[in-house]
Parts: C-alpha cells; sequence; structure tokens
C-alpha cells in the first residue's frame, strides 16, 4: 500500500492576523509539520492542497494575497505537488486524484484546516473514490460555529466531525500515534 501525506488549507489567513483565525492553528501545524518531516525523511510523496478564493464576495484566502499562502510552518519543497482547488473538496474539478493514481497511491495520511469543512469534504470524498485514509486529528483545526443563534465551541465542532468521520470513512489518530506506525 503506496501512502501520501495530504495537507489541506494550511495557509496564512488561518493564523494569527489572518482573516479568518482558528482555534489553535499553531499547534495543528506544528503537528502537520512532524508528519511532513516523517514523509520527507522517508521519501514518500506529499501533497500540499492550497484554497484560491474564487467567489466575488470571499473575505479570505483571496488571489495572490500574503492570506492564500501556504504556512511557513509546512512550505512546500522542489518536488512536492501543490494542488490549487476552489471547492471544499479537494478532489472537485483538481488533478489531485489524476495524480494519486499516476503515483500508485492508494492510502492518504490527512492533515488541514477546516476540520468541519475542506478536511471533513475531502476525507469524505477520498472514502468514496477508493483510498484508505488515516485523519490526523491533532494536526487539523477549525473554529466556533453558529446554529439558530447558539454557539458551538471549536473544540466540539472538532471532535464532532472527528468522530463522525471514524470508522466510517477513515481511521482518526494523534499525531503521536501516527508517527509510531508503520506507514
Amino acid at each position: 500500500m503506496k501512502t501520501a501525506l495530504l495537507i489541506i488549507d494550511l495557509q496564512n489567513d488561518y493564523f494569527k492576523g489572518g482573516s479568518m483565525e482558528l482555534m489553535n492553528p499553531e499547534k495543528a501545524g506544528e503537528n502537520a509539520r512532524l508528519l511532513l518531516d516523517r514523509f520527507r525523511s522517508e521519501g514518500k510523496p506529499v501533497v500540499h492542497i492550497q484554497h484560491i478564493a474564487t467567489k466575488p464576495d470571499a473575505t479570505f484566502f483571496l488571489p495572490d494575497t500574503r492570506g492564500a499562502e501556504i504556512h511557513s510552518l509546512v512550505s512546500p519543497e522542489n518536488g512536492e505537488k501543490i494542488v490549487v482547488k476552489h471547492f471544499p473538496n479537494s478532489f472537485r474539478e483538481t488533478e489531485l486524484l489524476e495524480f494519486l493514481k499516476s503515483q500508485q497511491i492508494t492510502q492518504l495520511v490527512v492533515s488541514g484546516m477546516m476540520t468541519h469543512m475542506c478536511v471533513d469534504a475531502t476525507v469524505r470524498a477520498a472514502h468514496d473514490l477508493g483510498f484508505a485514509i488515516r485523519l490526523v486529528g491533532d494536526a487539523c483545526a477549525t473554529k466556533e460555529l453558529e446554529i439558530s443563534g447558539t454557539k458551538v465551541k471549536a473544540s466540539d465542532v472538532h471532535h464532532a466531525f472527528l468522530a463522525a468521520l471514524n470508522h466510517t470513512y477513515c481511521s482518526v489518530f494523534t499525531t503521536e500515534l501516527l508517527l509510531n506506525t508503520t506507514l
């Protein structure tokens, strides 16, 4: 089973001073960096997913802005694939599936932002496309949400989405646990 690391939307706008700050993005980014270091040291494929907004009313990930750039914690190196997307699902209208097939990838290790949106959409799509998925929960981050006037804490959103994905769509790991397994 050939494995690739997907780092979804680890971009500046999600960090302090960005246009869409998340809860604890630094910790998630640091954990994603640990995963990245492992994949690089073992010569395994890495795919950086970068969301660029195309909607006229978008407020973050605007084209040609610092906020849309991939965060320095996980800066791509030469030879690492960068897939630009415009929708939450990283497979929608991108070359991601074709690239993974061309590399004979059958398993994905997933980290990124936001847990409740782009991570969720991508994991569900990857499962439907037949990939085995290890989602690293503490290498992901999200934000507080609101519904019908009720605020839902970011940690509750994060854990609810991880719980919903676990077992059916993927296996949820911690960074520590994943780093202690064979890829």
